[in-house]
């Protein structure tokens, strides 16, 4: 069995909502059109997603989370003994607060019978139908670290009493929605990572050990061992990767943290390609990298921002790379956006035109790189 090729170009998985796609949502809200009304228009702009990135060269190719209205919560909401909850206000993100919306637990959780398995299927089905066989599916997810990322209820202490029997129940789900994806023809699975990525964030750790009820070196170490065993029956032929964020809404950010601790961790979590954010000075220097030993791992360098529409200079863009590669070996090394274009659908400050703008740009980099 052997692993796809995600090349040398990549990205993080989410684009700008179309019009089409807004003004269906809109409508389906306001009870104005069906859910089949809904999700067919949703087929159809994805459709001319897939094909849009097939045309400008991309491999990797993703439903632009086109379904979804945060990158994080639809998934959780999709899970057996999980549901919407209406909080009292949204997260404070640098100059932005998103909506006031989360998930809460109402029973004991599972996988179950997970919408986003069909929504995967449709994704596969399509880029086999427009591609060239050279390009493939990719699906992302939060990771399972950003379940714990809420308020606890009273009604959850009942059904979990310690974060023990939660955090086995929740690698029990994540074993089984890595074997669903890959049953359903998914060989790149990306985990979107907030929470293990910016624990040196004093705030963030704060929070965490809140939740957790453990210091924080047993909270990472905990999170570390959630991973680790989700991860354990991962599928040889199967790429499971994680995107390490600070947070990323309407181009705003949450979390300030490089990558020193948590780089520590790395050949142990078991993960086969490492997207980290690098547009910025928030995110530290390239250090850490050295701490990767484990000469199948790739690193996706997030050079360029997703949040802004100016394009970065060709040349700086280079230098970051070969300054990377000081750390980290230049061949296995990939270049991308730092995080997606809309993590949530509200999406960041710029055009469709100039999100594409952004992909070219990467594009031509990496094809004057390697």
């Amino acid at each position: 069995m052997h692993m796809i090729q995600i090349g040398k170009h990549d990205h993080v998985g989410s684009f700008l909502r179309t019009d089409a796609i807004k003004d269906a949502r809109k409508a389906y809200i306001n009870d104005e059109l069906t859910a089949e009304a809904l999700r067919h228009v949703e087929d159809v702009e994805i459709e001319k997603l897939v094909k849009k990135q097939i045309d400008l060269g991309i491999k990797a190719i993703t439903d632009g989370e086109f379904r979804r209205s945060w990158f994080m919560h639809d998934f959780f909401w999709g899970l057996e003994g999980v549901s919407f909850e209406a909080v009292e206000k949204g997260y404070d993100f640098v100059g932005q607060t998103t909506r006031a919306e989360s998930f809460k637990v109402t029973d004991k959780i599972s996988f179950g019978n997970h919408e986003m398995v069909n929504d995967l299927k449709f994704l596969a089905d399509v880029v086999e139908k427009y591609g060239d066989g050279s390009q493939f599916a990719k699906y992302t997810i939060p990771a399972p670290t950003m379940f714990f990322q809420r308020v606890i209820s009273e009604k959850e202490k009942e059904i979990y009493p310690n974060i023990e029997v939660l955090a086995a129940d929740l690698i029990k789900v994540y074993q089984d929605a890595i074997q669903a994806f890959y049953d359903a023809g998914c060989r790149y699975l990306q985990f979107d990572e907030c929470i293990l990525s910016a624990l040196d964030d004093p705030k963030l750790a704060s929070i965490m050990e809140n939740f957790t009820g453990l210091k924080l070196t047993d909270t990472t170490n905990l999170f570390v061992r959630v991973i680790k065993e989700s991860l354990k029956n991962k599928p040889e032929d199967m790429i499971v990767a994680t995107h390490m964020c600070k947070g990323n809404y309407k181009s705003a950010y949450l979390y300030t943290s490089g990558y020193e601790t948590v780089s520590t961790y790395f050949d142990e979590l078991g993960y086969d390609v490492y997207l980290l954010e690098y547009d910025d000075e928030r995110s530290g220097g390239f250090e850490p990298l050295a701490n990767i030993k484990n000469e199948d791992t790739q690193v996706v360098l997030g050079v360029v921002t997703s949040k802004t529409p100016e394009l970065e200079d060709a040349h700086a863009m280079k230098e970051k790379v070969k300054a990377a590669s000081e750390y980290f070996p230049l061949e296995r090394l990939v270049i991308s956006p730092q995080c997606g274009f809309a993590s949530t659908e509200e999406g960041n400050s710029l055009s469709e035109e100039e999100q594409w703008g952004k992909m070219e740009h990467i594009i031509k980099l990496s094809n004057e790189i390697w």
